[in-house]
């Protein structure tokens, strides 16, 4: 199993993605979270839907991820949030050692 990943997720403000990345941070629940405006085009409730949304790509340890995965839930505004998880296989050694420093010791 990688010892990182990426996490992403979406929110449908650019508040509401500072807010929930500032949260996961501060909880060093991950070490470096990115916000970017994309446009989302899905089916929701049988309909149709073309909305601005903020990606959030947060990076952690994979020892964090039940943790921040639990966050997200409680923390996001979405009913049914997207939360998916990539395994880093490879990296700048120095920036992965980053990330462990950052998301070794929990709030």
């Amino acid at each position: 199993m990688a010892e990182h990943v990426q996490v992403v997720t979406t929110t449908d403000s650019e508040q509401a993605a500072a807010d929930l990345a500032r949260g996961i941070v501060e909880a060093r629940l991950g070490a470096c979270v990115q916000v970017v405006p994309i446009r989302s085009f899905y089916i929701w409730e049988g309909t149709a839907q073309d909305d601005p949304e903020w990606q959030l790509q947060i990076k952690t340890s994979a020892a964090r991820l039940e943790a921040l995965v639990e966050h997200i839930r409680a923390a996001h505004t979405y009913d049914v949030p997207e939360i998916i998880a990539t395994p880093i296989t490879a990296g700048n050694p120095d920036y992965l050692a980053w990330v462990d420093e950052e998301t070794r010791h929990p709030v």
